[in-house]
């Protein structure tokens, strides 16, 4: 059973910073895509980030702003998220794929007050 077990969540103001952690196990982090995903409550889930290998993608409205990255000796991925705004309040869930294979966290609630 793939475990991803998410931490680091929590309430900020704008403009602060948090890290997400998502523990997993050696096997997943070497051959899937890892990512972080959120959704805002009455929105649809959204991919903020994610990786492969050392490559990453931003969804727009956070680049520049959050940095995904891993630590393959501790197997976790974390997001790192500055300059936090009250629109990234949301439930964050981290994310592996390898072909037909998907998994998901329990998520973490992130809220930004103003």
């Amino acid at each position: 059973q793939v475990q991803l077990v998410e931490s680091g969540g929590g309430l900020v103001q704008a403009g602060g910073s948090l890290r997400l952690s998502c523990a997993t196990s050696a096997c997943i982090l070497s051959v899937a895509t890892m990512g972080w995903y959120r959704q805002a409550p009455g929105k649809e889930r959204e991919l903020v980030a994610s990786i492969l290998g050392y490559t990453t993608t931003y969804v727009d409205s956070v680049n520049g702003r959050f940095t995904i990255s891993r630590d393959n000796a501790k197997n976790t991925v974390y997001l790192h998220m500055n300059s936090l705004k009250p629109g990234d309040t949301a439930v964050y869930y981290c994310n592996s794929k390898y072909y037909k294979q998907v998994y998901w966290g329990q998520g973490t609630q992130v809220t930004v007050s103003s």
